[in-house]
């Protein structure tokens, strides 16, 4: 049998529900009130204004103003100094067309002015590698990063194609010859960028296309999702170009015309110094930013070898070649001593007067002397500046001996 239900218990039962769901009540108030305050802080959070930026700025410019990362605003003044000093070595190289007077050098001016510009674009890209990565950052960053350093690279492979020709035969190819193959190398990597960021960016997934439908849907990857080992292997043909600036340089040391060797010196020291920074942030990049847990590091990684890598090029090479353009060759500098120029100046003009006042003096002195008279002859009278090996030049000891045996006023005297 049952226990009897008391009046208590009923009432108990009847009173449990509503007890319930006032308690209930002040957990939904608590959740409602505390998600906007979570949602604000993580606003906050993610709205924080680094120090040295303005609010208004886009959080994807941060790091060209964060006091807090001074690598950002070091890395944007190099490169804005890299890009000054470019621009003034170009507008020097160009404006020193017409005083080169050596033809050959004339020939590599516009394969020079064409590194010019792959430097130019080396700087402007470490400000695409200092803003935050979007879309159209690493694009750029992954499409120009490999064809700059190929204009560069195949700049100088062109450069040292030629330097062995003029340091064997001081003679080299035309400079279309020379330019044209600096763009073909350079095209090269155009191709193979081009055709690895279609690939990389759109992709064939042929299970998301709907039934019945025989093309296969393409769905857009981000350029940023990329692993840095597949960025490496993406500049092979790079690393080969510079390779082979590197190992052409040095033939052109052992020519037989020994100044064109200070040229192969300049393009070997570059080539050298670009090897040591691309063995250093391929190691960073790949493998030294693992280890140590830090891939906010890869983005300076990148500016760091652009920038530093440029810097290199303007100093090792496009100085050195700009203070050595306008020199004259020997061949030129030797006929320039061989057959100077008469001068036409004012003390050429007092030279000749004097010359024609003493020739009217000596004219005067010798209406007095009789014009039978024989004088001696001076063996210097005939003298105009000229060698003259083959002509006999009697002395003045037989001129005086043989001039009064023939004087006929000697003889009457006597």
């Amino acid at each position: 049998m049952g226990a009897p239900s008391t009046p208590a218990a009923s009432l108990r039962t009847q009173l449990e529900p509503g007890l319930g769901a006032r308690m209930a009540i002040p957990k939904a108030l608590l959740t409602c009130l505390g998600l906007p305050l979570f949602l604000c802080s993580g606003a906050q959070a993610q709205n924080h204004v680094p120090p040295g930026c303005s609010p208004d700025l886009n959080p994807l410019y941060y790091n060209l103003c964060d006091r807090s990362g001074a690598w950002g605003i070091v890395l944007e003044a190099v490169a804005g100094a890299g890009v000054v000093t470019t621009f003034v070595l170009t507008i020097i190289l160009v404006a020193s067309l017409p005083f080169v007077q050596d033809t050959k050098k004339r020939s590599l001016l516009g394969t020079q002015v064409f590194f010019l510009l792959g430097t130019l674009g080396l700087f402007c890209l470490v400000f695409a590698c200092v803003v935050k990565p979007d879309f159209s950052t690493c694009a750029s960053r992954r499409f120009l990063f490999g064809v700059l350093f190929a204009i560069c690279f195949s700049c100088l492979v062109a450069h040292v194609f030629a330097l062995n020709f003029l340091a064997r035969k001081n003679h080299g190819p035309r400079g279309w010859v020379i330019f044209t193959v600096a763009l073909l190398l350079t095209l090269v990597e155009v191709i193979i960028n081009t055709e690895w960021l279609i690939i990389t960016l759109v992709r064939g997934g042929g299970e998301g296309g709907p039934p019945g439908n025989g093309s296969a849907a393409w769905t857009t990857a981000s350029p940023c999702a990329i692993a840095n080992m597949d960025f490496v292997m993406a500049l092979i043909y790079v690393m080969l170009l510079l390779l082979c600036a590197f190992t052409g340089a040095w033939p052109a040391l052992c020519g037989r015309f020994k100044r064109w060797r200070k040229h192969g010196v300049f393009v070997l020291l570059t080539t050298a110094t670009s090897i040591a920074i691309w063995v250093v942030w391929i190691v960073m990049y790949t493998y030294g930013n693992k280890q140590h847990n830090s891939p906010t590091w890869d983005d300076p990684t990148l500016a760091i070898a652009l920038a530093a890598n440029a810097w290199a090029f303007v100093l090792f090479y496009i100085i050195p070649e700009v203070s050595q353009v306008t020199k004259a060759s020997p061949e030129q500098s030797y006929q320039g001593d061989m057959y100077p120029t008469r001068g036409v100046g004012y003390e050429t003009i007092l030279k000749e007067q004097k010359g024609q006042s003493m020739f009217v003096e000596n004219k005067a002195f010798s209406m007095d002397e009789p014009a039978s008279a024989k004088r001696p002859v001076s063996p210097y009278s005939g003298y105009n500046g000229q060698l003259l090996t083959s002509v006999y030049q009697p002395t003045e000891m037989a001129l005086m001996h043989k001039g009064p045996a023939q004087s006929p006023q000697n003889k009457t005297r006597w």
